[in-house]
């Protein structure tokens, strides 16, 4: 198909999966909305491409030849410019375990098939939009010796310095902001992910395991049977 000339600020989406005819609907659609659209058939492509493409947005499959869709997430989050770039999948996969699965390398929404292009866009679109009313570089939190940096998705604590993924950010960004205040996981997903979004509530679990795995285990506390919370007198080692 001829792509649609899209503008220079359109954002960046790289669509990746080996069904051809999914590829040019999503892509269609897409360049519809304004997108800027690049496409693979399997995952070590999508690598390839995405290294030099830096998209702001992945549409990913989950099974595909050469590298399924969960490594090639995995791949992608440990690419430091893409730490920041959406992964939405778009599986016909629905285990639970595979969702578990996808949100434990990081992704931002797992859809399954069949795909509603309308609807998917919808999503997309919001998605961007959440993105462009929250975007202030000036944000900034210091708290507890911890120093939490909207600018580049940053916490530094001490000598240490981490880059967080956007939803890891998000909710310690979020938690950080309402410090020794309890929310519950359905809380978080509605602050975070959004009521457009369905993310199982273990979706909030895996990233504050993640979370606590590079800040330490004593910022984010855990209140069984009601939720978490960010506390301002982290307990010392």
């Amino acid at each position: 198909m001829n792509p649609t000339k899209a503008s220079t600020s359109a954002h960046r989406v790289l669509v990746v999966d080996d069904d051809a005819d999914l590829v040019e609907l999503l892509q269609y659609n897409l360049e519809k909305e304004g997108y800027d659209v690049r496409t693979a058939m399997d995952g070590l492509k999508a690598l390839e491409v995405a290294r030099t493409y830096m998209p702001e947005l992945v549409l990913l499959d989950i099974m595909m030849p050469q590298l399924d869709g969960i490594e090639t997430g995995r791949q992608m989050r440990a690419i430091p410019e893409l730490r920041q770039t959406y992964i939405l999948y778009l599986t016909a996969r629905s285990e639970e375990y595979s969702e578990v699965a996808a949100f434990d390398i990081g992704a931002d929404d797992y859809i399954t098939k069949p795909i509603k292009p309308r609807a998917l866009m919808s999503r997309i679109n919001a998605l961007f939009r959440r993105e462009a009313q929250k975007a202030d570089p000036g944000d900034r939190i210091e708290i507890a010796g911890l120093t939490i940096n909207r600018q580049n998705y940053s916490a530094n604590f001490g000598e240490k310095s981490v880059v967080l993924p956007k939803k890891e950010f998000e909710l310690l960004f979020f938690l950080a902001q309402h410090p020794n205040k309890v929310f519950s996981r359905e809380e978080l997903l509605q602050r975070i992910w959004g009521a457009d979004i369905y993310v199982l509530e273990r979706t909030v679990d895996v990233h504050i395991r993640k979370l606590r795995e590079k800040i330490g285990e004593t910022y984010i506390r855990t209140l069984k049977g009601v939720g978490y919370m960010f506390t301002d007198e982290p307990e010392q080692a």
